[in-house]
């Protein structure tokens, strides 16, 4: 009797805190992980790939390229680390880059990025970090 108890209990313990989208098989833990999807990719194949062409998009419509004292447009290369928030929205935790003019405006652009579908890991909305290497 105290076995099947046991048995019971611990069969019941495993049903009710099983996770959506995980995958227990021996020793191996599987945890799914999607990206986070940009507004009209929900329908695409590769969304992966749709985000990027649109990020791309959004950069080359977005960015004003700033200018010096002398008046001339400022060039160069910044990297923007940021994440997509669980709420979809675009967080710029860094903007490195030799003029801070140019990194003022890669910021100011990532942050114009439209609210996004989360990513998710294991079934629940999280921040997905990102690191993008730009050249202007």
């Amino acid at each position: 009797m105290k076995k099947i108890l046991i048995a019971f209990f611990l069969l019941a313990g495993i049903t009710t805190y099983a996770q959506e989208d995980v995958k227990v098989e021996g020793n191996t833990v599987t945890i799914k992980e999607s990206s986070p999807v940009w507004p009209g990719c929900d329908n695409k194949a590769d969304k992966d790939g749709c985000f990027n062409k649109m990020l791309m998009q959004h950069v080359k419509t977005n960015f004003k390229y700033p200018k010096n004292d002398k008046g001339e447009y400022i060039r160069g290369k910044v990297t923007i680390k940021m994440e997509v928030n669980e709420e979809g929205r675009v967080v710029v935790n860094s903007v490195d880059g030799k003029y801070p003019q140019l990194n003022a405006e890669a910021k100011r652009m990532m942050e114009a990025a439209p609210k996004m579908t989360p990513g998710k890991r294991g079934g629940k909305a999280t921040a997905i970090k990102y690191t993008i290497p730009l050249t202007f």
